[in-house]
């Protein structure tokens, strides 16, 4: 499996995207993912986030980072689809996500759905909304070669039902899975569920441990966090990741596992990666 880890980590650090990547190259870390901005911050502009826009030449950054020795895993691109803003701005978005990831040399774009029950639609209403909308978006990724994975993360993501029935939108082998430990467990749920569910379907794994105090507050009251304050390994859904990795190595799986953890300038994510590394070579699986 290959070991990479979303820049949001360093969010709350005031990181540039380039000293993530010379973070990558000090601890012998070669993937990585991001989110994408379709414009212009003054954050970004600043220096002051980790993430692209696609004012960033996509041949240039992607140089540069062969200095690195670092590869995208994935680009997330995960505005929500299934609101009414999906069709209007969501779809757009993505696809121009497909043509970036394309240039700089990522296999994958990462997608999902809102944390909360869509506002003036029904359930089934919003189901048909996004079928139409990911009918589009892999119509581009089949024609660009991109896989759009779908990130279990909102009101429908980590129902497990509705979550087969989003992976069946499209015939495509394109469209496949973001499994995030994290997001599955706060919701109520288990990632081992959704490995045993989704392993053949599963391209990119989002690895987030819970601390006892969130998962007290929180489990089975929200869909989706963005990471954990608590390194991976040290919280309450430890073994349920130790699992769901063994699940997925069963099954084939050798693709990204990316850690979102808190940063906090790189002590828990450092914490983090010791703890991934241990476990796959406990595991019999080889790190990448």
């Amino acid at each position: 499996m290959q070991i990479s880890f979303h820049t949001d980590a360093f969010c709350s650090a005031f990181w540039t995207f380039e000293k993530c990547l010379d973070w990558a190259q000090k601890n012998d870390v070669h993937h990585i993912e991001c989110g994408l901005i379709d414009g212009v911050s003054w954050m970004h502009g600043l220096g002051y986030l980790p993430h692209l826009s696609v004012i960033d030449d996509p041949l240039l950054l992607r140089k540069k980072m062969e200095k690195y020795n670092v590869r995208f895993s994935q680009i997330d691109a995960a505005f929500p689809l299934s609101g009414k803003e999906g069709q209007l701005y969501g779809v757009a978005y993505v696809m121009n996500a497909i043509r970036y990831a394309k240039l700089v040399g990522c296999p994958r774009v990462c997608t999902t759905d809102g944390l909360l029950k869509p506002e003036g639609l029904e359930d089934e209403e919003a189901m048909v909304l996004m079928k139409r909308s990911y009918e589009q978006i892999i119509q581009v990724a089949e024609a660009y070669e991109i896989d759009v994975t779908i990130e279990i993360h909102g009101y429908f993501t980590t129902n497990i039902e509705r979550l087969a029935e989003m992976l069946n939108f499209v015939e495509s082998s394109r469209l496949r899975l973001n499994l995030d430990t994290g997001n599955s467990f706060i919701s109520g749920g288990n990632p081992i569920d959704f490995a045993n569910r989704f392993a053949k379907k599963t391209s990119h794994v989002h690895i987030k441990d819970v601390s006892r105090e969130l998962a007290e507050k929180c489990r089975g009251n929200d869909t989706g966090i963005a990471l954990s304050h608590v390194a991976i390994g040290d919280g309450v859904n430890a073994d349920n990741i130790r699992q769901t990795l063994a699940i997925l190595h069963q099954a084939g799986f050798n693709g990204p596992i990316s850690m979102e953890c808190e940063g906090q300038g790189g002590l828990l994510i450092e914490r983090s990666l010791v703890w991934i590394r241990k476990t796959l070579k406990e595991l019999g699986i080889q790190a990448e």
